[in-house]
């Protein structure tokens, strides 16, 4: 068995940080390429690439609450065995990554069922059009079947992060990216296979990294190893995965949820024209949220590690670093896309209607982004320590507390041009979200070190 190259517990803060979380930021920047690749060679398809991209717009929802699954065991998983691994337990953390693969697999047989019967009418509601509803189904009807594949390569990724093996982690979606960077063009304009090609792409793609996850979890150079004895479903270690997991779930899949008051609340207002600049300005955010996602994963084994072995200093110095970088990552994105959001559009599709209007949409959508950084830090920081509550109601805040109500409240108060308000509603959530997460956290992180710090010396 071979040692990861960091040290979680000696290695100074500031150097392992950085050797963890770029490899993570790559890593999650690279994992955007699997929509975000499939979007650009889509809004490029001659004659109906607008459209195309609309359809596949109005398959966010289930995409991302696919992704948000695999967050849920992951992520909690990933935190969970952090901590037994830091109270030097690693045999618990290997039941923790057994549990979490047979609930994944469980996870995966449910989804691709359930979806597949429900996808057309489930589409319709989520603001696919008489246009577009041929796309997205087309799309999602592939993309299900390899649902397997994308709970196994995201959601166990997790439990090789969490080790320190941040090289590893960045292979495995390194390795996915690039299987369907070169298989797209092939499948969409050379077998002329449009949407089901990009799909077909996709699904190939998470399965490679599915096998490359897998085999290194079974190999050599792992601390934790899945071992059939383990794979089983133990609802002792699997609620409190679950109860940590809800947080980083409901950040994602909350996603959803917005996607479809957006959507339905621009057809309502403005039309599939709409739809598809938000489809492009969604894609956007997500490129720019990525290096938060990555960040937090480099930091969430040296802060839960640290708390397991009760070196409290370093879980501090961790955390003012990772929110330091956060700060910076977001006041960097947000002043981007408000500068040149001509440059990031472009990306997408080159009819000259969407272009402008998306342009225009786009510095209205991310006007709140400066704050993210702050809001990332202290969640994920909450995740890393194992509080399931907090973490919870934070994720809750933003998304369905706040974002969601006020996608139809606004337009029904500024009423001079609704379907503009329907894009304030993010800003507006967002800058409201940080204040209240920065306001929590600076009141109770202290209180969970000194509880911990009591706790050690009991």
């Amino acid at each position: 068995m071979a040692k990861p190259t960091n040290d979680l517990g000696r290695d100074r803060v500031g150097t392992l940080l950085v050797r963890l979380a770029l490899p993570a930021i790559a890593a999650q920047l690279i994992n955007a390429l699997y929509n975000i690749v499939d979007r650009m060679y889509i809004g490029h398809i001659e004659g109906v690439g607008d459209v195309a991209l609309t359809g596949l717009g109005v398959c966010f929802p289930v995409l991302m609450f696919i992704s948000a699954l695999s967050a849920l065991v992951g992520m909690g998983g990933g935190s969970r065995a952090a901590i037994r691994m830091g109270e030097g337990r690693e045999d618990l953390a290997n039941e923790i990554l057994g549990s979490c693969a047979a609930l994944l697999a469980v996870i995966s047989a449910a989804v691709t069922v359930v979806f597949q019967l429900l996808k057309e009418p489930m589409l319709l509601l989520f603001g696919a059009s008489g246009n577009t509803i041929g796309y997205a189904a087309d799309y999602l009807g592939v993309y299900l079947w390899g649902t397997l594949f994308v709970q196994v390569s995201l959601g166990l990724n997790n439990f090789i992060t969490t080790q320190g093996f941040s090289t590893y982690s960045m292979a495995t979606v390194v390795i996915g990216a690039v299987t369907n960077i070169v298989l797209d063009p092939i499948f969409i304009f050379g077998f002329g296979m449009g949407v089901k090609g990009a799909a077909l792409a996709t699904i190939l793609a998470q399965g490679v990294s599915a096998l490359w996850v897998l085999s290194f979890l079974r190999g050599r150079r792992t601390r934790l190893r899945l071992q059939a004895r383990c794979l089983r479903l133990r609802w002792s270690i699997l609620a409190p995965v679950v109860a940590i997991g809800v947080s980083p779930f409901i950040m994602q899949s909350t996603e959803s949820l917005v996607n479809i008051a957006l959507n339905s609340s621009l057809k309502h207002y403005g039309g599939d024209l709409y739809v598809g600049a938000m489809t492009i300005a969604s894609s956007i955010m997500q490129v720019l949220w990525m290096p938060f996602q990555g960040l937090a994963q480099g930091a969430q084994p040296i802060i839960g590690y640290n708390y397991g072995a009760g070196s409290l200093d370093r879980v501090k110095r961790c955390f003012s670093l990772m929110l330091r970088f956060s700060l910076l990552l977001s006041v960097a994105g947000w002043a981007a896309v408000e500068l040149f959001p001509g440059v990031f559009v472009a990306l997408f599709n080159n009819k000259p209607e969407l272009v402008a209007l998306t342009v225009r949409v786009l510095r209205i959508y991310m006007a709140g982004f400066f704050m993210m950084g702050l809001q990332s830090a202290c969640q994920q920081t909450f995740v890393a320590l194992g509080q399931a509550r907090v973490s919870l109601f934070l994720a809750l805040l933003r998304k369905v507390i706040l974002l969601i109500p006020l996608i139809y409240l606004l337009p029904l108060l500024l009423t001079g041009n609704q379907v503009f308000a329907v894009y304030l509603a993010e800003p507006a959530a967002d800058l409201l979200a940080a204040t209240a997460t920065g306001l929590v956290f600076l009141r109770r992180f202290p209180r969970i070190l000194e509880a911990r710090r009591k706790q050690l010396g009991a």
